[in-house]
């Protein structure tokens, strides 16, 4: 019987280029908005005025950081009534922006040996992904390999806090020395699973490097650069 029960994964940037996705999900957003409601696109195209937006609701809400569905849609809410619009028009307006850009945010182009590794750990371990994102398992089809999904909105905190780590151990009922979580942020990932007990895998190739101002040094269970490694990496973790 394997040592290693559950393996649990991050989504964006450790599964796919988040960059690409959101790149092209707010791009999508923004045409839908020029064509329903043209006249906020210069406050989109003036970054300081969204950026103050957010700020207030963020200083408003502060939890709504931790959910960034509900923030993105509110945002382009108020936008929309800065422009005019009445409570109820730029309520139906920040909806459909919304669905537009959630809709393109779920068109992702795995990194190579993805759902490879998935596909062959899921035969063997239980899956699931802990997301700070809003990227929907389920949407995107991962409910194939995943049996549980956590994220920061449904948690109510996002990682590194201990929180997302912890319910999925006890949602497995496992200790946390018989679960691995693999991700490619330094803190949000590694730092945070290892601080619960958890083995780890850090996914650290050229796209998380190109994303990353400076170098870090971190020492987690396995790093690897491509995900084809991925089950090499779960049976060295094994055989500790």
């Amino acid at each position: 019987m394997p040592r290693i029960r559950v393996i649990t994964f991050d989504l964006d940037n450790t599964l796919w280029d988040v960059r690409t996705v959101i790149g092209n999900a707010e791009h999508r957003m923004r045409a839908w908005l020029a064509e329903h409601v043209p006249e906020v696109i210069e406050l989109y195209e003036d970054g300081a005025v969204i950026q103050q937006i957010r700020d207030e609701l963020i200083s408003e809400q502060p939890a709504v950081v931790h959910d960034l569905s509900t923030l993105r849609e509110e945002v382009v809410f108020r936008a929309v009534r800065r422009c005019g619009r009445n409570e109820n028009a730029a309520r139906q307006l920040a909806q459909g922006a919304f669905c537009e850009f959630f809709e393109a945010r779920h068109e992702v182009e795995y990194f190579d040996g993805a759902l490879e590794a998935l596909a062959a750990l899921s035969k063997r371990y239980t899956l699931g992904s802990l997301t700070n994102g809003n990227a929907d398992a389920k949407k995107l089809r991962l409910d194939r390999f995943f049996s549980f999904n956590f994220t920061a909105a449904g948690v109510g905190i996002g990682k590194p806090a201990p929180d997302m780590f912890q319910a999925a151990l006890r949602h497995n009922g496992v200790s946390a020395d018989a679960a691995v979580h693999i991700g490619d942020h330094p803190v949000d990932d590694i730092q945070a699973a290892q601080n619960v007990g958890m083995h780890t895998v850090w996914t650290n190739g050229p796209v998380q490097r190109s994303m990353r101002r400076s170098e870090v040094v971190i020492e987690p269970t396995v790093e690897i650069e491509e995900l084809a490694e991925l089950t090499g990496a779960i049976e060295q973790i094994e055989a500790l």
